[in-house]
């Protein structure tokens, strides 16, 4: 072999290894690349994994919790149960009594409601979230994150109370100084379509908004 066969070998020699290198190389990246994204699925999956995890917590929590007798409740019984086309309540806002012949629409409202409806949904086993109008943005969201996904939950403001938040249902009523008072979830797990209902599965829908 001449020299000039030589250098074109060891050309293409050093070509060889050079792409030899190269793919060496991207193989190893792709090696690493597609184990940093296993990575990163199993550092998410653990994750996710940790959210359910605690948030099943939390739900047992406050079953457990609702099991009990929950502090600073207060409890109202013979309430009468006519539909009238006015009505008035010693409580602010009522727990119960005679109310309007058609209910409030279970969801989240911006603007006060009316009473006699309410009660009316609070017959059909409705809790009922009533906060004063001053209450601080980032605590009327808390509320109406509460309400997420909870079918029979009124959630409206109420200039009248004294108290910064209130938890009503039929004959039950709780106050508490914050929205992120832990006895409101459970308050809405006891009572919410609890025992106390009258007539409970009763529509919250297909009523009136407000």
């Amino acid at each position: 072999m001449n020299s000039t066969q030589d250098r074109a070998a060891a050309r293409r020699a050093k070509a060889a290894a050079v792409i030899a290198r190269d793919r060496a190389r991207n193989r190893r990246r792709r090696i690493a690349f597609w184990v940093v994204i296993a990575l990163v699925v199993a550092a998410a999956g653990a994750g996710v994994a940790v959210v359910i995890g605690g948030a099943v917590a939390r739900q047992q929590q406050t079953q457990q919790a609702a099991a009990a007798d929950i502090q600073g409740v207060k409890t109202y019984s013979n309430l009468s149960r006519n539909h009238v086309q006015d009505a008035t309540y010693p409580q602010n806002p009522g727990v119960g009594g005679d109310h309007a012949p058609v209910w409030t629409n279970c969801k989240v409202y911006t603007s006060p409601v009316n009473t006699p409806q309410a009660v009316h949904s609070l017959e059909h086993g409705a809790a009922w979230i009533t906060y004063r109008p001053d209450l601080a943005a980032d605590q009327v969201r808390r509320l109406t994150d509460l309400a997420s996904g909870k079918g029979y939950l009124l959630v409206s403001p109420n200039a009248d109370q004294a108290a910064a938040v209130k938890a009503t249902a039929w004959g039950v009523q709780l106050s508490v100084d914050s929205a992120a008072d832990p006895r409101l979830p459970v308050f809405i797990q006891k009572y919410m379509q609890g025992p106390q209902t009258p007539e409970p599965g009763a529509a919250c829908t297909g009523g009136v908004d407000g």
